[in-house]
């Protein structure tokens, strides 16, 4: 019954949002670490396949570092020159809550399944003192390294345990991440009142939310990395015969698509973001050397724009990990860039 419910606001949520007259995909993005960032001229190549938004994919401390560095300078000038907006989408907390507090706190990091308070990984979301130091970190890595478009990622650390103590055990770990994510943008409303915090659905935080609500400027960014992309999501009973990773299973595209709707009951359609894979080589390539060719498909990714599109969906993104000098070097057909900017830039609802 609650799924009912659940898919019915999501349907209503959604069936005013237009796309005419303005492209339906107001945010095509792509996300790139370090190394392609440093060995690829990507505001140019973004520019001319009609992607407007790059994610830089590093760490807080490593985000500052490069950006900071002549390479960095040159980038962002670049994404200025060439109307790029930039971006930071990182795994965050084990710098936002340093590691060496635990010494002094041992409250303000989370309890594992045997009782114990223990350093690695996130928090305890129900420790006051914990959230303030995340949420003043946060502030200041905004202060120093604002994003363009007002909107931040700082993610929990990947795939990783959230509290157990006796008052986090009662909360999801998608609740645990937004008690987190609403602290955030608190504060960082203090200096940008445009300020946006991404929520991120993926692997263990792919449920909905629903003993805590997102306060005003938490946007959903959801990441399906479960799908097959063998298969459009529009195929419900396809599934990823071989899930990628030892905490990723294999669920079929129903599934994907209602957790998705369930998200989308608590969070604006409008204002989601998709974090997809379609031009992920690292994923392809199981995040290890030799890096493969692209495995694309213009006709799912098509699919995959309609199913999005017809959700409400008006900003995507994918990751792009290995397309560096050595993967052009190495297949330097790059068609796929074109059809999957151009294609969401020139996308007409059907």
């Amino acid at each position: 019954m609650k799924s009912i419910k659940y898919f019915l606001s999501a349907l209503i949520c959604c069936t005013f949002i237009s796309c005419v007259g303005e492209p339906c995909y107001k945010m095509r993005g792509i996300v790139l670490f370090e190394s392609e960032l440093t060995s690829v001229d990507w505001p140019k190549l973004a520019y001319e396949n009609g992607i407007n938004t790059i994610g830089v994919g590093i760490s807080p401390g490593g985000v500052i570092n490069f950006m900071q560095s002549e390479k960095g300078k040159q980038f962002f000038a670049d994404c200025r020159k060439y109307g790029i907006d930039v971006e930071y989408q990182i795994h965050a907390m084990n710098e936002l809550l340093p590691r060496n507090l635990f010494a002094e706190d041992s409250t303000l990091f989370r309890m594992d399944k045997t009782g114990h308070r223990v350093s690695h990984s996130n928090l305890c979301v129900h420790s006051e003192k914990a959230l303030d130091i995340v949420a003043g970190n946060a502030l200041e890595f905004a202060r120093r390294q604002p994003s363009t478009n007002h909107r931040y990622y700082f993610w929990i650390d990947d795939t990783e345990p959230m509290c157990l103590c006796p008052h986090c055990i009662g909360y999801s770990a998608s609740e645990q991440a937004l008690i987190i994510e609403n602290r955030m943008v608190k504060a960082l409303r203090t200096i940008d009142p445009e300020a946006q915090v991404a929520h991120l659905a993926y692997l263990n935080t792919l449920s909905a939310p629903r003993k805590v609500k997102p306060e005003e400027g938490v946007f959903l960014e959801y990441a399906p990395i479960e799908r097959s992309w063998a298969h459009p999501l529009s195929n419900a009973q396809a599934s990823n015969p071989k899930p990628y990773g030892t905490k990723h299973r294999q669920i079929p595209h129903q599934e994907v698509m209602q957790t998705l709707k369930d998200n989308l009951a608590v969070f604006p359609a409008e204002t989601a973001v998709i974090l997809e894979y379609w031009l992920d080589v690292s994923l392809f390539s199981r995040w290890r050397e030799p890096h493969v060719k692209l495995a694309w498909d213009k006709a799912i990714f098509d699919s995959d724009l309609d199913t999005y599109a017809e959700l409400g969906i008006r900003n995507v993104t994918s990751f792009g990990v290995y397309i560096d000098g050595q993967y052009i070097k190495e297949h330097n057909d790059l068609r796929f860039l074109k059809e999957y900017g151009m294609g969401m830039k020139n996308y007409k609802r059907k």
